[in-house]
């Protein structure tokens, strides 16, 4: 017991650097998956080609690659040439890695909704905007709630990859630990607050989900 309360310090330290990494990408990915759903599934050809394409290059690569890229590989890029410090390169990596996918489970909710709904509000006299706001994205929330609650679990997870930034998150905090008293308590500990920080997100969408439930009751 005084073994664990002496490197509660340091692991609760690291939880507070994935908390907000990880809160600070989800707050940015999931608007940003919104506007780039809207503009894949818009008239205009161009931006929809480069954000199907945006889409597919960050589906396709490894979070970890992207991360790596854009600390050490964007300074070197011309015209850009910027060097982003370690917290701000890992956020950045995040927010854009998990718009793509964020993206694709917006779009899917938005072409979920029937056609007949677009029509019956264009009688009425609303804008396509005002339609949106209104009366699709009200209901695509509620459709895609399983599967944001999944994603974003997911990227709770994720966060244990800024780790090859150096940055002290909860799982670097645990392996210097393990490291230095050769013991594998700390990885116990670790485990221990991520399952407690995706219980709270799982109790969180679940009753999201049954609050909608009843309400379409």
């Amino acid at each position: 017991m005084d073994y664990l309360i002496r490197i509660m310090g340091p692991l609760i330290e690291g939880t507070g650097v994935t908390l907000q990494v990880f809160l600070i990408s989800f707050v940015f990915a999931v608007p940003l998956g919104l506007v780039l759903a809207l503009v894949r599934i818009s008239r205009f050809a161009v931006p929809r080609a480069l954000v199907n394409g945006y889409i597919w290059l960050m589906r396709g690569t490894p979070l970890m690659l992207q991360m790596l890229f854009i600390y050490f590989a964007l300074p070197f890029v011309p015209v850009i040439g910027v060097r982003l410090p370690d917290f701000p390169a890992a956020i950045v990596a995040f927010v854009l890695n998990y718009a793509a996918y964020f993206a694709e489970i917006f779009r899917a909710g938005i072409q979920s909704i029937d056609r007949g709904q677009y029509e019956g509000a264009r009688v009425l006299g609303l804008s396509y905007p005002q339609t949106m706001r209104r009366i699709v994205l009200p209901q695509v929330f509620k459709r895609i709630l399983p599967p944001l609650s999944n994603e974003t679990i997911t990227l709770v997870k994720d966060t244990s990859l800024i780790y090859v930034l150096a940055m002290n998150d909860l799982l670097r905090a645990a392996r210097g630990i393990v490291q230095r008293d050769f013991t594998t308590m700390p990885f116990v500990v670790a485990a221990a607050f991520y399952l407690a920080m995706t219980l709270v997100l799982t109790l969180g969408f679940q009753h999201l989900e049954k609050r909608y439930a009843v309400y379409d009751g």
